[in-house]
């Protein structure tokens, strides 16, 4: 199990006092909850551990083309597209460029995810990049591990990875739910909100980020005066948000995806709106919605704020993001993206072998204790030289733990102005202890 250490908890609660003095100054994924079985492996794909090096890093991705979360596609694809780039325009990896395979992960409404992955499985990828939903990738992860492949999410926050049985085969560079959890609660509670209405998506993480909300609350000494887990295939939320209304909160914790677009009229419909009504985002819905047709009226949002994690994006790192992608228009995950990327390609160079399981055996050591690093070349240069390194990356410090998950992070704060897009307020970085 994972705890947050002591200063995790200062980090929550610096994220909301920072914020104070600021500001006054996962598709659509599946109801059904998500099995650990082992996946079906399709008649094509390879046996399990059976991966090996052919002297070529294949990195695959399996990411957001179509979905509920396929707004998070394009800047992690860029990510991806961005790192190969700079990767292969600096010798690339064991003497040859790294090869980039993409595929789209879809939902868990559909097998797009399944299908893509025996894709990958057949065209000999060595590291997955992907999936953005925690329940996505808990549907294919025992394909991908069990066939000893590396997989690498830049954004799964759901805590289930953490104990989950994947050969030491998986790991992420966004932070498990716990922390934003506690960021979360403790920013509502700052705000003044001492009774929190949680409307959240059955799925794990709507369902695991809900719970680390509601003990953060409650920790804090609030209260969550209603918890609606809903049904992100449903046709309306009315009833569901019917259920927040009665309960009176002063603040909602709306913890979804793409069915946020339909949950934010219900509200304002029934009379829950911003100005009544404080509103919270989370890493899932916290996008620019903007105004116009594809967007809400003027002011819906107006001074709703929300958690997302990841170290802040440089003007520089968004510019060359956007040289990979001209219109993007969100950059969430794209730094995770970029750095599972530059990690895998360091590892790969440290262990002298494209072979997954050698990869995932250097994964940890390319990413602490060594001589700090923040580019492909500058690492691989110490490499050459036989140092030991430590990739400091676009998202933050990473440093993986045994569990694969990252042993710093940091969570920005972001609030929305009148025009529905959202503006970053605070970054805290912290520790987590698994």
């Amino acid at each position: 199990m994972i705890r947050i250490a002591p200063l995790g908890r200062a980090l929550a609660v610096a994220a909301a006092a920072s914020l104070a003095l600021t500001a006054c100054s996962g598709g659509e994924d599946s109801a059904a909850p998500a099995s650990s079985a082992p996946a079906a492996q399709s008649s094509s794909a390879p046996a399990a551990d059976t991966a090996q090096g052919d002297g070529v890093l294949t990195v695959g991705t399996l990411l957001p083309q179509t979905g509920s979360l396929a707004f998070l596609g394009p800047p992690e694809f860029a990510g991806v597209g961005l790192a190969v780039k700079e990767i292969n325009d600096a010798g690339g990896v064991l003497g040859k460029p790294v090869v980039q395979i993409d595929t789209d992960s879809g939902d868990t409404s559909t097998n797009i995810a399944s299908q893509s992955v025996d894709k990958l499985l057949q065209q000999k990828a060595d590291v997955v990049v992907g999936a953005a939903s925690s329940s996505v990738s808990l549907s294919v992860i025992d394909k991908i591990t069990g066939a000893g492949v590396v997989q690498i999410s830049p954004a799964n926050t759901s805590d289930q990875f953490t104990t989950y049985n994947d050969k030491g085969l998986y790991f992420r560079t966004a932070p498990p739910d716990v922390l934003q959890g506690r960021v979360l609660g403790d920013l509502i509670l700052a705000d003044g909100n001492d009774t929190v209405g949680i409307l959240a998506l059955q799925d794990a993480y709507g369902t695991g980020l809900a719970d680390n909300v509601q003990k953060a609350v409650e920790g804090g000494g609030g209260q969550v005066v209603e918890k609606v887990i809903y049904d992100p295939k449903a046709a309306d939320y009315s009833a569901d948000v019917a259920k927040i209304k009665e309960a009176n909160p002063k603040a909602i914790a709306l913890i979804g995806f793409d069915e946020t677009k339909k949950i934010i009229p219900e509200l304002v419909k029934q009379g829950l709106t911003a100005k009544k009504v404080k509103y919270y985002f989370v890493d899932g819905n916290l996008s620019n919605y903007g105004t116009g047709k594809d967007g809400f009226p003027k002011g819906t949002l107006d001074g709703a704020k929300g958690t997302q994690p990841g170290a802040q994006v440089s003007d520089d790192f968004k510019a060359k993001l956007m040289t990979v992608d001209p219109n993007l228009k969100d950059f969430n995950y794209g730094p995770e993206s970029y750095d599972a990327t530059i990690l895998s390609a360091l590892a790969a160079i440290a262990a002298k072998s494209d072979a997954p399981k050698d990869i995932a055996a250097k994964l940890q050591e390319v990413s602490s204790g060594g001589e700090k690093c923040k580019d492909f070349k500058s690492c691989n240069d110490l490499l050459s030289a036989g140092k030991d390194i430590d990739f400091d990356g676009a998202s933050g410090p990473i440093e993986f733990n045994e569990a694969g998950d990252p042993a710093e992070a940091t969570i920005g704060i972001y609030e929305y102005g009148a025009d529905n897009t959202n503006k970053n307020v605070a970054f805290n970085t912290g520790k987590i202890a698994g």
